[in-house]
């Protein structure tokens, strides 16, 4: 058995081309005449595939701990597919770093909360001015993302140690491993939904929903799942992997079925909720999305729920190869999908509002609040005109909507090629990580029940 993975020149020459794609893809939105001139289209792009990998990478190293404390056994064959998933963490601080960057230098307006003349005129934005600034997005937001990237790294060293010197009938390196997955899981747990707060549901950034942290990162777990089954089914059509059983995979299809059903009552959870609330800062957001985003709203369900729901319905498609990896593509495209619809209409309406002389219309929607009584009967005229904002400002940006902007609207071929781009770069900082060391734990507790595993 190939317990050393050596990576192809072959391979490595197709991951670079994918790189170059990526790379040709945001120069050309970028310098394409087709976006408008404060490069929206770029910078959502970036921000989209930037928070879409690194989740993936934040829950390999959630659902790792979650499984070490839980003293579960079945995954270790392939758990060095989690921990190298985990290591791209130090690539996510990167990218969200010179997103931060970019708030303080002016490079994009993607944030409504980020211009001051907004704010200014804002009292929705004010109050949330304390959360929703530059300061907490960089300083706060790089601490959080290396703290993660301090445990995926120290939980992968510890791994690596034991090969050589674990096996100790204390199995001290294993004590070691449940106390910093024990202590990572809450860790992750809470900054995990400040960061979606601050780096996507802000980017609407009138509109909150209790559930939206729950709904992001549970697509963020089935992107990592779906991502999983299509790396671990191509390592093994190269001889790699061969303890890995159609029972290991049984599992994998089991985890995407159940958390892509979990998926499903969140967003329909969030959704249903505030159909039925019926308040006007709240709908504005769906209505927008369902009335003139129609193609995106409700292909994301057929593609993140109907399709592997019916596909993997049946119990022995969980062991089928080709199906399986199949809806695990779907899927996986899927909640990238997913996470464009999160992000592009909030960014596409934050640019008309700014470049359309949107201040007018802030302090139009707020006068009330501006000028009204203290107190109550404050709260309540914020209140109200948040409502009426949020109503107006779903409106205009529904008109804009209805424009058809390729790169907002739908994905285009830039947007395709983007995600090719960081893709590649992805796989490319994966399959690095994992050839470094042995693929098959040696000395781990659990490795001798994940062999014999049976679903």
């Amino acid at each position: 058995m190939n317990n050393q993975y050596t990576i192809p020149a072959r391979q490595t020459t197709i991951l670079l081309v994918g790189i170059a794609i990526g790379v040709v893809s945001l120069l050309l939105t970028y310098f394409g005449s087709g976006d408008n001139e404060l490069h929206s289209r770029f910078w959502s792009n970036i921000l989209h595939n930037s928070v879409f990998f690194t989740g993936i990478s934040l829950m390999a190293v959630f659902f790792l701990s979650a499984s070490i404390t839980a003293w579960a056994g079945w995954y270790t064959v392939f758990k060095r597919v989690w921990e190298a998933f985990g290591q791209f963490l130090i690539v996510g601080f990167v990218l969200m770093l010179i997103l931060g960057l970019g708030l303080y230098f002016d490079w994009h307006h993607i944030y409504h909360w980020a211009d001051a003349e907004s704010v200014e005129h804002d009292k929705i934005l004010q109050g949330k001015s304390g959360f929703l600034n530059a300061n907490m997005y960089v300083i706060f937001g790089g601490i959080i993302v290396a703290v993660w990237y301090f445990f995926a790294r120290r939980m992968r060293s510890i791994s690596l140690h034991e090969d050589d010197h674990g096996g100790d009938s204390n199995f001290s390196h294993h004590r070691k491993l449940r106390w910093y997955a024990a202590v990572f899981l809450p860790i992750a747990g809470f900054t995990s939904a400040a960061m979606i707060w601050l780096w996507v549901m802000s980017v609407d950034a009138h509109w909150y929903s209790t559930l939206y942290a729950w709904y992001a990162g549970a697509s963020w777990f089935v992107s990592m799942i779906a991502l999983t089954i299509m790396v671990i089914s191509f390592m093994k059509s190269k001889g790699y992997f061969a303890d890995v059983t159609d029972e290991h995979l049984h599992d994998l299809g089991k985890l995407l079925f159940a958390f892509s059903i979990f998926w499903t009552y969140l967003w329909f959870s969030q959704f249903m909720l505030i159909w039925y609330g019926n308040v006007g800062e709240e709908t504005g957001y769906y209505l927008l999305r369902k009335n003139e985003y129609g193609v995106m709203f409700y292909g994301n369900v057929v593609i993140n729920f109907i399709i592997p729901f019916f596909v993997l319905m049946r119990n022995d498609n969980k062991k089928k190869y080709g199906t399986l990896l199949f809806t695990a593509g779907v899927v996986f495209f899927g909640h990238w999908w997913d996470y464009f619809l999160m992000i592009k209409p909030g960014v596409i309406h934050t640019a008309h509002e700014l470049l359309g002389g949107g201040h007018g219309h802030g302090a139009d929607a707020h006068g009330a609040a501006d000028h009204g009584a203290h107190g109550a009967d404050h709260v309540a005229e914020a209140a109200h005109g948040a409502a009426d904002h949020a109503i107006h400002g779903a409106g205009e940006a529904a008109h804009h909507a209805s424009e058809f902007l390729m790169g907002y609207n739908l994905p285009g071929f830039l947007e395709i090629g983007t995600l090719i781009g960081f893709l590649s770069l992805f796989l490319l900082f994966f399959w690095r990580t994992l050839a470094s060391a042995p693929l098959t734990p040696k000395q781990d507790p659990f490795l001798e029940e994940s062999l014999h595993h049976h679903a």
